[in-house]
C-alpha cells in the first residue's frame, strides 16, 4: 500500500518551548499506526496540528498526496480528518442520533425529518457494530458507549483518518475488545488510524507501524511493529534504559497512622474495615465499579457516611467534611486530575500555593514573592518539566500535572495520610517511575500512602500490601510476600471472589 498521510517537516513552538521540532513520518493507507512517547513529547501538539486546532510554524500534512492548509477544524473535517479525545466532544442532553447528525440535520425548510434521522443512525450503527439505540440520551450512555458513538460520528462524516488518543484510558475490557472490533472493520475499509496510546500491549496488539517521539522530536519511525521489541520502545521514549519500572524499595512500617472501621455510604452500603500503618503503601485494587473510589470518597470525606469512623493517628475525623480531614493530615490526589485536581486556567504557581496561603498570607494579604519560593522549591523538589512557574498548568503534561498536584499537598504543613486514585493514568514510562519515585520518599519519611489503581501490575510492583475489592467488599487482604497475579485477579472477579462464594 501506499503513503496515504504524511508530515513533513513539522515544527511548532509556544512561548519558552519548542514543542515539536521537524517531525516527518508517512503512514500506508489502512494502517493502524501508533504514536508514542512520554508526557510533554510533543504527541498533543502533532495531533492539534492534524485536526486543524493549531497551526505549524514550518511542514506541511499532506493526504492522499494533497497538502494540507488547514484554519480550522472544520477544514479537517472537510480533508476526511477526525481526532477522537480522551474528553469525548458530545452533547450529553442530546440524543445519540442528534448529536451524529448535529450541524447537518436532514429535512427541508428548517424542519427537521426525526425518522429519517433515527432510522438513518440505526442503520449506520448496525453497519459498524455498534449497539446503541439512536433515541437514548448520551449523557445515559456509558463513557465506552460514547466513545463508540463518537467513532460512529467518524464514519458518517466518511473519515480518512481517525486519530484516537488514549482511547480505552476509561474503559471496561469487554468495551475494549468492542473498541478493537471497530477498529478493525475500520482498517479493512482502508480507514487510517493514529492510535496515541501508552500501554504497549495495545500498541503490539493493533498497530501495523509506530512512531515514538521524544522531546519535540523523532525518537524512531517503525513501519514494521513486528520488528521490534518492547524494550527497544521504552528505550526510545526515554532516551535511557529502565530495567524495572517499579524500583520497589522495602521499609519497615510504623504505627497505625490510619484506622477506619465499619465504614459505609450510599454507594458503598457494606461496611469496610482497614488500617495504614506509617510508612506503608496500600493498594487497593478491583475491576471497574468494585467499589475503590467510592470508598476513597468516604474516607476523605467527599461522601456521606452511613455509618463507620475514620481515625488519622487515634485521632477521630469529622465525617463528610474535607477541609477537617486535610486539617488531620489526610490529603487527596483524585482520579480524575483535569477536572478535580487541577485548576484550570491558573498558573503552575498557582495551583502549588492555593491550598498552603492561609499559612502565609497574614490578615488575608497574599504574598507574591512566598508564593513564588513556594512553587519553585516543589517544582525542582518534584522535576516538573515547565519553563516557567508562570505556565498554565492545562499546558503541561499528564505527568507534570501529576507532580504539581502532589506539590500542592505536599506544601500543606502536617499532612500525614496520602490518598492517591489512580496514580499514573495516561502517563507515560518515564513520568511512571518518577511518580513512584516520589511516594517511595514520602513512605520512607514516614508518611501512610493509599494507592487506588485499576492496573495490576502497577499495584503489585510498588506496594507493601493489596486490598482486593469486588461488588463494594474487601475480598482478599495481602501481603507483598504473597502477592500472586493468579490469586489477586481471582478475587477481584465476581465469579471467583471469595464474595460471591460467601453471597450464594
Amino acid at each position: 500500500m501506499t503513503d496515504f498521510l504524511q508530515f513533513n517537516g513539522i515544527s511548532k513552538g509556544y512561548p519558552g518551548v519548542q514543542a515539536l521540532s521537524d517531525i516527518s513520518f508517512s503512514v500506508r493507507k489502512g494502517a493502524v499506526h501508533g504514536l508514542m512517547g512520554e508526557n510533554g513529547a510533543g504527541k498533543s501538539t502533532l495531533i492539534r496540528l492534524l485536526s486543524g486546532d493549531q497551526s505549524a510554524d514550518a511542514g506541511e500534512i499532506r493526504i492522499d498526496g494533497q497538502p494540507q492548509h488547514y484554519c480550522s477544524v472544520r477544514d479537517a473535517f472537510q480533508a476526511g480528518v477526525i481526532v477522537i479525545h480522551q474528553e469525548l466532544q458530545l452533547v450529553p442532553e442530546l440524543s445519540v442520533a442528534e448529536n451524529l447528525w448535529l450541524g447537518r440535520f436532514p429535512g427541508k425548510g428548517g424542519v427537521i425529518n426525526s425518522r429519517t434521522l433515527i432510522e438513518t443512525v440505526r442503520q449506520k450503527l448496525a453497519e459498524i457494530g455498534i449497539d446503541v439505540d439512536p433515541s437514548t440520551k448520551v449523557g445515559q450512555l456509558s463513557i465506552g458507549e460514547r466513545q463508540m458513538v463518537e467513532i460512529a460520528k467518524a464514519v458518517m462524516l466518511d473519515a480518512r483518518v481517525i486519530a484516537l488518543d488514549e482511547p480505552t484510558s476509561s474503559l471496561s475490557s469487554r468495551e475494549s475488545e468492542i473498541l478493537f472490533a471497530l477498529i478493525a472493520k475500520l482498517k479493512a475499509k482502508g480507514t487510517i488510524i493514529l492510535y496515541v496510546s501508552h500501554r504497549l500491549d495495545e500498541i503490539f496488539r493493533l498497530c501495523d507501524s509506530l512512531t515514538v517521539l521524544r522531546d519535540g522530536k523523532l525518537a524512531a519511525h517503525h513501519p514494521d511493529i513486528g520488528q521490534v521489541t518492547r524494550d527497544q520502545i521504552i528505550s526510545e521514549m526515554v532516551g535511557r534504559e529502565i530495567s524495572n519500572i517499579w524500583g520497589y524499595k522495602p521499609r519497615e512500617a510504623g504505627a497505625v497512622r490510619l484506622k477506619v472501621r465499619d465504614l459505609s455510604g450510599s454507594k458503598l452500603p457494606v461496611p469496610i474495615s482497614f488500617d495504614v500503618r506509617a510508612g506503608e503503601i496500600l493498594g487497593f485494587f478491583g475491576l471497574i465499579g468494585a467499589g475503590r473510589s467510592e470508598m476513597t470518597r468516604l474516607v476523605y470525606g467527599a461522601d456521606s457516611r452511613r455509618s463507620g469512623t475514620v481515625e488519622v493517628d487515634g485521632v477521630k475525623v469529622a465525617p463528610d467534611s474535607p477541609p477537617q480531614s486535610i486539617r488531620s493530615g489526610m490529603v487527596l490526589c483524585p482520579e480524575d486530575r483535569k477536572h478535580d485536581g487541577i485548576v484550570q486556567g491558573r498558573s503552575i504557581e498557582e495551583n502549588i500555593a492555593i491550598s498552603s496561603r492561609r499559612h502565609f498570607s497574614p490578615f488575608g494579604i497574599l504574598s507574591p514573592r512566598k508564593e513564588a519560593d513556594l512553587a519553585d522549591t516543589f517544582i525542582a523538589r518534584l522535576k516538573v518539566r515547565t519553563p516557567s512557574r508562570k505556565q498554565d498548568i492545562i499546558n503541561l503534561s499528564g505527568g507534570n500535572q501529576q507532580k504539581v498536584i502532589l506539590g500542592r499537598w505536599l506544601s500543606e504543613q502536617g499532612v500525614k495520610l496520602l490518598i492517591i486514585d489512580e496514580p499514573t493514568r495516561g502517563i507515560d514510562v518515564g513520568a511512571k517511575s518518577e511518580i513512584y519515585e516520589i511516594l517511595y520518599d514520602l513512605a520512607a519519611g514516614g508518611m501512610a500512602i493509599v494507592v487506588i489503581s485499576s492496573e495490576l501490575p502497577e499495584v503489585m510492583g510498588i506496594t507493601d500490601r493489596i486490598m482486593v475489592m469486588c461488588q463494594g467488599r474487601v475480598a482478599a487482604d495481602i501481603p507483598r510476600t504473597e502477592f500472586d497475579e493468579r490469586r489477586i485477579l481471582a478475587a477481584a472477579l465476581p465469579d471467583t471472589s471469595p464474595v460471591a462464594a460467601a453471597q450464594s
